[in-house]
């Protein structure tokens, strides 16, 4: 089968199972919407893993289906065209799944892998503190050994799902040393004494991001990955996993949303204003060139060009949040309904402005360019 015959596989697949219940969920979810139908958008997705249809590039070994990044692709693409609802269970099965492929033991992917892959077990990811964010080598989080268990001691915060998520991989201090050193990444149930999740409400009025207190939280000393004092290591392992396909299908979602605030500049008569038709086609080119570079780099991106792809995405992304309460005028000032109930514009508006500081903030984007792409001395 080529490449074409497989995306109307998936075409026809998504066509003839987004029916029925899973109709109602097409459009929902996603980056300031994860509290949209969450129980109804997983079990959609356990009904994709039994359709085969999750961790597409797993090696066969771990139940996956080894597709190439080409596939993948198609596969994304065509999942965001078809308006499919945002899944649950990313951070497992993209982030957490290939860290243990490639850095944990045989025991730890037996444990994990199989229940990733069929959506039994969700993950959120404990890496963000108060006090070191972007600084992620600042982290104050400890664990200490106890006989069999580790036990962990700190706050973590703007952790995703944590409230849904039945284990977290944390990175903590479990030794000596300052910054790198010392650190390791452990996976923790969330499900236990010891551990609380306090939801933050944000400007949407919604709670995707959470503060977890751990106060003698406990896991097994066998769910370290990789050795003790080598999660710095794996973290940054993890984060490599973290932009890839996605962001091609992140695009198609980004070309929904342009198309839709092009139609509103339409509806509005804002279109005649040549300042906002300029800015609508430079967001159009804008978009284009991104997926040019995304592209071009996918599969064999490095840190730099990670770097370079969120920085771009995040700042257009933001830009195009303004543009659109711009193309919306002085109605966008008002919320839609009551207490306080928002249109798609002004949610778009608001989530934005955290495109660019979550995943890495804007500023930390351009040093690590700065020094590690242009070789500019460290300030």
């Amino acid at each position: 089968m080529d490449d074409a015959a497989f995306r109307t596989e998936v075409r026809d697949w998504l066509a003839a199972n987004l029916t029925g219940d899973f109709a109602d969920l097409r459009g929902l979810g996603g980056p300031g919407r994860e509290h949209e139908a969450f129980e109804e958008r997983l079990a959609w997705e356990r009904h994709l893993a039994a359709a085969g249809w999750t961790c597409l590039g797993w090696p066969a070994a771990y139940g996956g289906r080894e597709l190439s990044l080409a596939r993948q692709v198609v596969f994304a693409e065509e999942y965001a065209r078809a308006d499919a609802p945002a899944t649950v269970n990313h951070l497992g099965e993209r982030l957490l799944g290939p860290t243990l492929i490639a850095f944990g033991d045989d025991a730890q992917r037996a444990r994990f892998l199989p229940r990733i892959r069929d959506v039994t077990e969700l993950w959120c990811q404990g890496y963000s503190e108060p006090g070191a964010g972007s600084d992620l080598a600042a982290v104050r989080t400890r664990a200490e050994r106890d006989g069999a268990e580790w036990v962990i001691t700190g706050q973590k915060v703007w952790t995703s799902l944590a409230r849904q998520a039945d284990w977290c991989f944390v990175l903590a201090r479990t030794g000596p040393g300052a910054r790198h050193r010392g650190l390791s990444y452990l996976l923790v149930p969330m499900r236990q004494p010891g551990v609380e999740v306090r939801p933050i409400r944000q400007a949407t009025g919604t709670s995707e991001f959470n503060e977890v207190f751990f106060d003698g939280a406990r896991t097994d000393a066998s769910y370290v990955v990789g050795e003790p004092g080598d999660g710095w290591r794996v973290a940054m392992g993890t984060l490599a996993f973290e932009r890839g396909v996605a962001t091609l299908a992140q695009q198609v979602g980004f070309a929904r949303e342009l198309d839709e605030v092009t139609a509103l500049a339409r509806r509005t008569g804002a279109i005649d204003d040549p300042l906002i038709a300029d800015r609508l086609t430079r967001a159009w080119i804008g978009l284009r060139a991104m997926r040019a570079a995304a592209v071009r780099t996918l599969g064999a991106a490095g840190p730099v060009d990670a770097s370079i792809a969120k920085l771009t995405w995040a700042t257009w992304h933001r830009a195009l949040g303004e543009l659109a309460m711009d193309v919306h005028g002085r109605a966008g000032l008002v919320a839609a309904g009551p207490p306080y109930e928002l249109d798609p514009v002004q949610r778009l508006f608001l989530f934005t402005r955290a495109d660019t500081i979550y995943g890495g903030s804007n500023e930390i984007q351009r040093t690590i360019i700065a020094e590690r792409g242009l070789g500019l001395p460290r300030t």
